[in-house]
């Protein structure tokens, strides 16, 4: 993978630079050892491979919520789209909080409902 596929993800995709540490008497790391060398975080693929994950999901969730509101199956976007957020919490895909909160707002925008 090249430097300009990695720059296709845009700036405000969350990057899931929090780094988790565990108690004790000498503070421990979550990290992973990836050819010879520990990881903190994502790797620049992994973050790719994310993004395109959930660029993919909010093109299928655009195209979902324009199809609705043309049959008239949505009265309140607003209460359309939280629905929508928590049964993407609730399938299990494991996206972090702030990725789901980017898939909503990608989304919309995709759709043209800001």
């Amino acid at each position: 993978m090249n430097d300009k596929n990695l720059s296709d993800v845009p700036e405000d995709f969350p990057r899931g630079n929090t780094a988790a540490a565990l108690p004790g008497s000498q503070t421990k790391y979550l990290a992973r050892e990836i050819n010879g060398r520990f990881v903190v975080g994502l790797t620049q693929g992994e973050l790719r491979e994310r993004w395109e994950n959930c660029e993919d999901l909010a093109q299928q969730l655009a195209a979902r919520t324009l199809r609705k509101l043309a049959e008239g199956l949505i009265s309140d976007l607003e209460a359309f789209y939280t629905e929508t957020e928590h049964r993407v919490k609730g399938q299990g895909w494991g996206l972090s909080n702030d990725e789901v909160i980017w898939l909503i707002r990608r989304t919309r925008a995709l759709a043209g409902l800001g």
